[in-house]
């Protein structure tokens, strides 16, 4: 149960960065450990204590198996996740040489 708590605590800290900082590069970085900290969770999701594989033995039936399906979403939302960032990041550069700054305030202030 901690260590659900500790993604909690993880996800609160990127919210936290999103929230309060106004530099878009610690913006992204606080999205990203958002983002990492939905996976830990759903890779917590899927755990077993003392699981096998999901690989079904007739000769030998065992009921505890480890559940796949979360372990094949994080591997797809980190694929997803890192095109993301990369298209975040793409953005932020081009704003750099636009407005030659990382702040969100002085950008709203230099629109034109």
């Amino acid at each position: 149960m901690i260590v659900y708590c500790l993604c909690f605590v993880l996800f609160l800290t990127g919210l936290y960065g999103v929230l309060t900082r106004r530099n878009l590069v610690k913006i992204a970085i606080s999205l990203s450990l958002m983002e990492c900290s939905l996976f830990l969770f759903l890779a917590l999701i899927g755990y077993t204590e003392g699981g096998i594989a999901p690989i079904v033995d007739p000769a030998d039936p065992v009921k505890n198996y480890v559940d796949p399906l979360p372990q094949a979403l994080v591997l797809t939302a980190i694929v997803i996740g890192l095109a993301t960032t990369a298209m975040l990041m793409a953005v932020i550069i081009r704003l750099y040489r636009k407005y030659g700054t990382f702040d969100i305030r002085e950008i709203k202030e230099l629109r034109g």
